[in-house]
């Protein structure tokens, strides 16, 4: 297979089925916290200028069905505890720069070596966010964890209609420095308050010994559902790649304990490190201009067809992303129906 430099494009995947619809206390639970952003007089608490309390735009949008109920599940149902940490969220949003001063320009020396990067999509069409620790070429400061919530951002944009999460993977197949354990901290803290529920997949290759360790040091500071989504050592062959050798020699599963026991098809996966199909090389000036052209657009498409349907708190992803996905495919049909008639 030809060297390939570029992101692969967001799958389509046709079959995926929307969420379901809510009933009972569940119901309940969303409609109260909805009303609460969706009120007309809503101010957000907290922030040094009384004319920056009313949402932007990008924080409606960002406010979506599925965000709200990621928040109720991570905060146990507690509707109280749910509204706080979604306020939280915003201004720590605000303040990290997440739409302003966070850009492509201000992370780029730290991206040159490809320590990360996206690229494929897992049997759940989760992207994959590859780190490389081998590839590390700055010393710690606070642009390492900028381009981590940078690359993080880029993940979400790249995600498909019914995907929430995206698949880590991290290879040690290489000599690595070590994260401090305050940085890890710090990564972490960012991720479990402001992104919940967005990993799926925690894949972790190649770990020496002596870095069990380190893992063995910063495990107290992950929360018990991501503990349980970390796969260490996955398992590659013809058929893809495993999240165990036992999973491997069972073959796929129905066994609702075993979810996703293939998780990559060799297509979606890189060759290097990973043994999968696709020869990917990290160049950075042809892959950095294709992956943030590409997720600048789908922003774009995004933010316009939720305009289209009401541009308000609490639209669903779900009606965004199949908007964008059918604009493409209907974009699609006369170039393949030219095609077939010369």
């Amino acid at each position: 297979m030809a060297a390939i430099h570029v992101p692969l494009p967001v799958p389509t995947h046709p079959n995926t089925q929307p969420p379901p619809e809510l009933t009972g206390k569940a119901k309940s639970d969303y409609d109260r916290v909805l009303a609460h952003f969706a009120n007309s007089e809503y101010c957000l608490p907290g922030v040094p200028s009384e004319k920056d309390t009313k949402l932007t735009e990008e924080e409606c949008m960002w406010l979506s069905y599925e965000c709200i109920l990621r928040y109720i599940r991570a905060s146990k149902h507690d509707v109280a505890l749910a509204i706080k940490r979604i306020e939280d969220t915003l201004k720590w949003r605000r303040d990290f720069g997440i739409y302003d001063t966070l850009t492509a320009e201000l992370v780029e020396p730290e991206a040159v070596t490809g320590k990360e990067f996206l690229f494929g999509y897992d049997t759940r069409g989760r992207p994959g966010l590859y780190m490389c620790p081998s590839k590390q070429n700055t010393e710690e400061g606070p642009r390492q964890i900028q381009l981590v919530v940078w690359v993080l951002e880029r993940a979400i944009d790249l995600m498909g209609p019914g995907v929430e999460t995206l698949a880590l993977m991290v290879d040690f197949a290489e000599k690595a420095k070590n994260s401090s354990i305050s940085t890890a901290r710090t990564v972490l803290n960012i991720l479990q308050s402001h992104y919940p529920e967005r990993l799926g997949a925690g894949l972790i290759a190649h770990l020496p010994w002596l870095l069990h360790t380190f893992f063995k040091l910063v495990t107290p500071f992950i929360d018990p559902l991501t503990r349980t989504k970390m796969i260490f050592n996955p398992v590659q062959d013809d058929r893809g790649l495993w999240r165990s050798a036992e999973a491997r020699d069972k073959g796929e599963s129905n066994d609702p304990k075993e979810p996703n026991a293939r998780l990559f098809d060799l297509d979606q996966l890189i060759h290097d490190g990973w043994g999968g199909t696709q020869m990917f090389t990290y160049d950075h000036d042809i892959y950095w201009p294709a992956l943030v052209e590409m997720c600048k657009k789908r922003r774009e498409d995004m933010t316009r067809v939720w305009q289209k349907l009401g541009g308000v708190v609490g639209i669903k992803e779900w009606d965004v992303k199949v908007g964008v996905r059918d604009e493409k495919v209907n974009e699609e049909k006369p170039n393949a129906l030219e095609e077939t008639s010369q």
